[in-house]
């Protein structure tokens, strides 16, 4: 049984539910679309990686959703409410299932080249934490090598004061970090932007999303 889980952080593809600020450039139909092709993608990437155990950790109520729609990846419900809540749920619940390496990482990085995963999981061999930053100041993963009960506490979750945050109550905590390459994440019109661009050039990177982009020029 490996020690390594990668646990991407996902909700039910419902309108209104996904990618809300994305609804200033494309009607709601389309963006849970765009939803799926991402979370589609990061998966497959993940796959991609040999000895790693894949999960969701999705919000109340989303999880029958979940199953039915990525068939046979384990899906956990979180406890409590906010990104705050899942992320401590994700680390308690697989340091209870025995994970010594646990990494959770956001369902719109598709196109991360899969050897900075490879990279996160090693850098736990040395370090009690790591983060991978993104230009916004928040960030697209977070991995321990076992729950820290209060790391996310008043945790900026969504603003751009997020990475500080976490690094702030990390050294609190008396944690050693360690980062990632950076790397963005779909949240704008001017991520996902970025994100056609580099698909047009490496559709092979994300391809559903890629296929999906080519469709609706939704930027």
């Amino acid at each position: 049984m490996t020690d390594r889980v990668l646990v991407v952080m996902a909700k039910a593809p419902r309108p209104g539910h996904v990618k809300t600020r994305l609804l200033e450039h494309a009607a709601a139909d389309d963006v849970v679309e765009l939803y799926r092709s991402l979370v589609e993608d990061t998966i497959a990437m993940a796959q991609t990686i040999a000895g790693l155990e894949i999960a969701v950790m999705c919000p109340i109520g989303d999880a029958a959703a979940i199953r039915a729609w990525l068939g046979g990846v384990d899906v956990v419900q979180q406890k409590g409410k906010g990104l705050a809540d899942a992320l401590t749920a994700t680390f308690e619940h697989f340091q209870a299932k025995g994970r010594g390496r646990i990494i959770a990482f956001n369902s719109d990085s598709p196109h991360l080249p899969p050897d900075v995963l490879e990279g996160a999981f090693s850098a736990l061999e040395a370090n009690d934490l790591v983060v991978g930053p993104t230009a916004d100041g928040g960030y697209y993963l977070v991995g321990a090598r076992g729950a820290h009960a209060t790391l996310f506490d008043g945790n900026r979750l969504g603003t751009s004061s997020a990475l500080d945050a976490l690094l702030e109550r990390a050294g609190t905590l008396g944690l050693r970090v360690a980062r990632t390459d950076p790397c963005y994440d779909v949240d704008v019109g001017a991520d996902l932007e970025q994100l056609a661009i580099e698909l047009r050039a490496h559709p092979e990177r994300a391809p559903r999303t890629a296929a999906y982009l080519a469709r609706h020029r939704i930027t």
